[in-house]
């Protein structure tokens, strides 16, 4: 039963099958007049007791008949009447030929008088009227036995519970909706219910979520652009200054063409990484040649190196292949490589392995420089953060290639950290490998 429609239907069945099953068995059991004409045990009974007054009467007269009734007052608690077909009294001689009237017209139901109950039934000849006579406070209150009381109030238990199971996981909803709408953003309904219900409350939790990502990744993405915009752009106004004023012209051209360039490379990172981490499902799935792409990356890397007076060594191991997208996973080691040479030592060698352990591609990238201090790995992949503040003046580095790498492996189902080697700095980052 995990639809609600499926719990309504089973609740409302169980109610009303207790109340008809239980109604029924009640009524079989005790006085239904209306049911006498179908010889239910309670009809039986009284057709019973009309043929023994009958027989009392008609073998002791009226001294036995008075004793017949005095004992079914004893016994019922209710007054008995056997009148003749004209409706005369036959112990008491009163005319009770309004009860006879009555019982014709509503032969099969009981007559009704004030403060009583009664239920008349005539000889098979015709010739005796027979009147069971009950009084209202032995029925109850509206005719309502305490069997009855408790039959409905089993059923209002019933309907009490299920209206309290429909409407908690409606009320924890609308406390969530509440809590997410003044902006607390974490609010989740986590239910554990498989059906409509637990359905909504998932989509919500879902909605809730993906809304929660997009507004960090927005937050994030102007964050990033608002703080790493400024160093470019401050560096491209002393480059425009230059060149107005005619010195070194050229060498002032070329200083706004690499401040372009890298400003162009930072934005298209950004926006890259972004508009994956806001919608999952725009990031393309290929399969990747991981090994392939690392070798093309450390063979475009090598004129920086030599730059920086360091060398790149690569060793596979084997072949490996993952899905996602090509430009993010190039991105995540570009920036990674790019992050050892700039603090790779002069005559040093950058290591990048690449192999499989458990099912995951394992890229091992490792500098010889000085490392970072053990209470600074945790934090190496944050945005903005350094560990000497002025690394990055001396290095030219922007301060977003660790945490790009970290967000670019994480959005591909992998992991990133970074370990000191003793000496240098270890980064190794690992991503599923396809079948």
């Amino acid at each position: 039963m995990r639809t609600l429609f499926a719990q309504i239907l089973l609740w409302f069945w169980c109610t009303v099958a207790i109340t008809l099953v239980g109604s029924a068995f009640l009524s079989e059991l005790g006085l239904n007049p209306g049911a006498v004409e179908q010889e239910t045990p309670a009809a039986r009974l009284v057709a019973f007791t009309l043929e023994e007054a009958r027989a009392a009467y008609e073998t002791g007269g009226r001294p036995a008949l008075q004793i017949f009734m005095d004992n079914l007052y004893r016994i019922y608690d209710a007054k008995g009447i056997l009148a003749d077909e004209s409706g005369r009294d036959l112990l008491t001689n009163e005319d009770r030929s309004d009860l006879v009237r009555s019982a014709r017209t509503r032969p099969a139901f009981p007559v009704f008088r004030a403060g009583k109950s009664t239920v008349a039934r005539a000889a098979d000849d015709g010739r005796y009227w027979f009147f069971f006579i009950v009084p209202r406070e032995r029925v109850g209150i509206g005719f309502l036995t305490p069997d009855h009381v408790f039959m409905m109030g089993a059923a209002v238990l019933l309907c009490y519970w299920l209206a309290y199971h429909l409407t908690r996981p409606v009320r924890r909803l609308q406390k969530a909706v509440e809590r997410f709408g003044k902006g607390d953003l974490a609010a989740r309904v986590n239910s554990t219910r498989r059906d409509e219900l637990g359905q909504l409350a998932g989509a919500f939790d879902r909605m809730a979520g993906r809304i929660e990502t997009l507004l960090a990744a927005e937050r994030r993405l102007l964050l990033d652009i608002s703080h790493e915009l400024r160093s470019p752009l401050a560096r491209l106004g002393v480059a425009v200054e230059l060149a107005r004023s005619g010195e070194d012209r050229d060498a002032a051209l070329n200083r706004i063409q690499k401040e372009s360039d890298r400003l162009n490379a930072l934005v298209g990172q950004l926006l890259q990484v972004t508009r994956a981490e806001g919608d999952p499902n725009s990031l393309r799935r290929h399969p990747v040649r991981l090994d392939e792409l690392v070798e093309q990356l450390v063979n475009d890397s090598g004129i920086e190196a030599a730059a920086h007076k360091c060398s790149l060594t690569y060793e596979k191991r084997e072949a490996v292949t993952v899905e996602g997208d090509p430009e993010l996973l190039r991105r995540a080691v570009e920036n990674v490589i790019r992050n050892a040479i700039r603090y790779a030592p002069p005559q040093s060698e950058i290591e990048v392995k690449l192999g499989r352990n458990d099912g995951r591609a394992v890229v091992d990238i490792r500098d010889h420089g000085p490392g970072v201090p053990d209470e600074a790995l945790p934090r190496l992949f944050d945005a903005f953060y350094r560990v000497d503040t002025d690394r990055n003046r001396s290095s030219g580095g922007i301060g977003l290639g660790l945490s790009i790498a970290r967000r670019a492996i994480e959005l591909h189902k992998g992991s990133i950290r970074a370990q000191n080697a003793q000496p240098g700095l270890e980064v190794i980052m690992e991503i599923p490998a396809a079948a």
